[in-house]
């Protein structure tokens, strides 16, 4: 039986909308799967591309060069850094849809282009987040939106023991602070965004990459219809 609630904390604005899972179908062209840093978001877009014969899209975060110097010194980077994700992303995702795999028909991905926005208002001064806007919005306009979008919600503390664990150097100064910060516009731009049909999936009691029964509610997920705007779940 599986109960939904709101995630304590920044999520608990959300409405709650009772879903259950009966039906088990595919009825999505292309799900991404979102959340905070260290949420877990590429681990299962990963677990779920493999069990569901889908294409897989990944965020290139290892290309950006402005990454490590980012998290040393943000003031100065900040801005190149978001600029650097947003172009190629942009590349990335205008390429999935030319050269799409004809086999399969379902696309996961690991990001969706709207994080630039989040990322780039919690990160950036006004004037250059309004410059990092009027770009975005002429770039976005251009590509996809999921069909349906996860957002593995977790808190600070979870999220920081999961990055300490993958141990990118880079990383390692990142702090709950930050953390809640971003979660929050991450929460803030879903509510203010209900476009498309999207799943917050509350993970704090959940450990899908040990545990095969957490891997497989979550992946039952996505075999049923969600109403556009938020719904909220929680085991």
């Amino acid at each position: 039986m599986v109960q939904k609630r709101a995630p304590t904390g920044a999520a608990l604005f959300f409405d709650k909308k009772i879903i259950s899972i009966t039906e088990k179908k595919e009825m999505y062209n292309y799900i991404v799967i979102e959340g905070c840093i260290g949420a877990g978001k590429t681990t299962l877009a990963q677990m779920l591309a493999h069990d569901m014969n889908a294409e897989l899209v990944l965020e290139r975060f290892a290309d950006n060069p402005f990454l490590p110097k980012f998290y040393k010194d943000p003031l100065h980077y900040a801005f190149p850094v978001e600029m650097t994700f947003l172009t190629d992303r942009y590349q990335q995702l205008k390429q999935l849809l030319s050269q799409r795999d004809m086999f399969k028909d379902l696309v996961i991905g690991d990001y969706f282009i709207d994080k630039c926005s989040i990322f780039s208002k919690n990160n950036l001064p006004p004037d250059e987040y309004n410059l990092f806007l009027t770009v975005y919005n002429i770039i976005s306009s251009y590509l996809p939106k999921p069909d349906l979008l996860v957002y593995l919600y977790n808190n600070a503390e979870q999220l920081l023991k999961n990055i300490a664990n993958r141990g990118r150097s880079y990383e390692q100064d990142i702090t709950a602070d930050y953390l809640n910060d971003i979660q929050d516009h991450y929460l803030t731009y879903l509510r203010q965004h209900p476009s498309i049909p999207m799943l917050i999936v509350d993970t704090r009691n959940l450990d899908f990459v040990k545990n095969p029964d957490d891997y497989t509610r979550i992946k039952a997920l996505l075999s049923e219809e969600y109403p556009t705007g938020i719904t909220t779940i929680s085991f």
